[in-house]
């Protein structure tokens, strides 16, 4: 006689966020709005916001929400504040109706930190449940380019062909580099990518 498993059937959404992503540090500001489900656990999350962004999950990140810090626990680097565990707790648990903004720090060596605020709080429909980006304006940084700093040179260098880090700027990015280019439709199809 076969056993069948019963697999436990995920709670479907109560609340959609919308949430707007922005990059700081850097001018013209690069943005994105999405919509997210409160039952999205952290990690899918980060998921999101990565593709929704241009970033490439090549690095660390963390979420600093109401005090509190949320991402990969390394017991090799122990921390002053200690990281929960991003994967036990939902968008829903951390935000609920009080949380207004956050942080989102992406590469903890380039440090690329975002804030990330709450626009509204909406019922799902059969359009909201799954994650979108709505909109969003100006490329992500390449990563690797080197914080905040290094990206605005890598941009001087890339605009302008007698600066003397033009040639080496574009051998390393592999081409142009539109600082200003941002495709909704590509954010998106990298959201449906993710297997959330």
């Amino acid at each position: 006689m076969s056993t069948v498993k019963k697999v436990a059937r995920k709670a479907p959404p109560q609340l959609i966020y919308q949430l707007r992503v922005s990059l700081n540090e850097i001018e013209p500001e690069v943005w994105r709005r999405l919509w997210v489900a409160d039952t999205m656990n952290l990690a899918k999350f980060d998921r999101v916001i990565q593709a929704a962004m241009g970033w490439t999950n090549s690095h660390l990140h963390e979420f600093t929400i109401d005090a509190r810090t949320y991402g990969v626990p390394d017991p090799d680097w122990p921390s002053a504040v200690p990281v929960l565990r991003e994967q036990a707790y939902t968008v829903g648990q951390v935000l609920g109706d009080s949380v207004k903004r956050f942080e989102y720090t992406y590469d903890l060596g380039d440090d690329w930190q975002h804030t990330v605020t709450v626009e509204k709080i909406l019922r799902p429909d059969e359009t909201n449940v799954r994650p979108v980006c709505l909109a969003g304006q100006n490329a992500c940084p390449p990563e690797d380019v080197g914080s905040s700093s290094g990206y605005m040179d890598f941009v001087q260098a890339m605009r302008d062909p007698t600066h003397e880090e033009h040639v080496a700027m574009w051998r390393w990015h592999g081409g142009p580099f539109d600082p200003a280019g941002f495709d909704l439709n590509a954010a998106n199809a990298a959201i449906r990518k993710l297997r959330i």
